[in-house]
């Protein structure tokens, strides 16, 4: 049908702290990273040979997806970096650069490629997207999303004419300035030929660089307007709303893992709670080797990760606890996100553990 390409190797400076430790992509939601959710659609339409480039900590993508055989894939790896000094340094190429790396090293992308940002979740119907790719000719198609006028300052947007021919970009322009409300969703879809239009060995950006040479070049090159669920999770701010809209059920195909024991809870397996002293309004899931003391309250949405501590009188409004978090006596954590080494809040303002100043108790429950 098509190949894939998982772009990867950005570092995801923008939701720090929760790539402090593991790259963007391996960020999870309902306890999967959002990396295996791309892999999984693109399985579910055929694409079964997928790239993915890797730069930052590339080893915990690898070493958790393999050669893709679980999902029914097959993958492989192009890394962007260097050692120096002894230590490996993460240097990415640039989306497009990226790209024309893995052709020069073995000739990857020779047929229609299906181009995927890795740190969003998507459900477009990639058979549609193809085929409207082939029908109309194009050389390079960009899937696009109508965003309401007050939002187009977020985001890349694409001008076209009434056949959907790309003819300029405004990158997050000001709502009254803006001439399309067409937002482009980082998915694209690429002939071979493209390729040969990336210059050799340094930096190079889709978006910015390709895609201006294309219009450029008077090429055929189109946008695509789709209905579908596209979850970007650009900002620290966005992965707390996504995580929401997940635990609610508002996203298809993603479903509450565990075992629903009460309207609106789900548990995992060997839970401790203290069902009788705590107040649990759902949605919530209590993951694995969980345990609840008695006297708490857990207002949903929220994730209780696995072999997390949640104790007596502690209150959770609307948080997303990681595996392993231990939480104090009589804690108040609201719309937060929490892991054992440090505490967030929607608002991006970021607490870690040992600091006199905090004003939680929260740590490893391991320890």
């Amino acid at each position: 049908m098509a190949k894939g390409m998982i772009l990867a190797a950005g570092q995801g400076t923008r939701v720090r702290p929760l790539t402090k430790f593991v790259p963007k992509p391996m960020v999870p939601i309902l306890g999967k990273p959002v990396l295996e959710y791309l892999i999984e659609h693109l399985a579910r339409y055929g694409v079964r040979d997928i790239m993915i480039n890797v730069a930052f900590n590339h080893y915990k993508i690898e070493n958790y997806f393999g050669d893709g055989r679980r999902w029914d894939v097959n993958l492989g790896y192009s890394f962007e970096g260097a050692r120096d000094h002894g230590e490996i340094v993460p240097k990415a190429m640039g989306s497009a650069g990226g790209m024309r790396k893995i052709q020069d090293f073995g000739g990857f992308f020779d047929e229609t490629t299906v181009v995927v940002c890795g740190d969003a979740i998507v459900d477009i119907d990639l058979g549609a997207a193809l085929h409207e790719h082939k029908s109309k000719g194009a050389l390079v198609s960009v899937v696009t999303l109508e965003v309401p006028l007050d939002q187009v300052q977020n985001y890349g947007v694409v001008v076209t004419d009434d056949e959907g021919r790309v003819l300029s970009f405004q990158e997050k322009p000001k709502p009254e300035e803006a001439k399309s409300r067409l937002a482009s969703t980082g998915i694209y879809i690429f002939e071979p030929e493209v390729l040969d239009l990336i210059p050799q060995g340094v930096p190079f950006d889709i978006g910015s660089e390709l895609f201006p040479m294309l219009v450029e070049k008077g090429l055929p090159f189109y946008a695509q307007k789709r209905f579908f669920n596209w979850i970007d999770i650009g900002r620290l701010n966005d992965y707390w709303e996504v995580s929401q809209r997940v635990l609610r059920g508002e996203v298809a195909q993603m479903e509450m893992p565990g075992k629903e024991v009460q309207p609106g809870v789900w548990v995992g397996l060997n839970t401790s709670v203290a069902w009788e002293s705590s107040k649990l309004v759902g949605p919530i899931y209590i993951g694995s080797n969980v345990r609840i003391d008695p006297g708490v309250s857990i207002i949903g949405p929220a994730w209780i990760g696995h072999g997390s501590h949640i104790r007596s009188g502690t209150r959770i409004e609307r948080c997303i606890v990681f595996e392993y978090t231990r939480i104090g006596d009589a804690q108040t954590m609201k719309e937060m996100i929490v892991s054992p080494q440090y505490c967030v809040g929607r608002d991006g303002v970021a607490h870690y553990l040992g600091e006199d100043a905090s004003p939680y108790r929260w740590g490893d429950a391991r320890g």
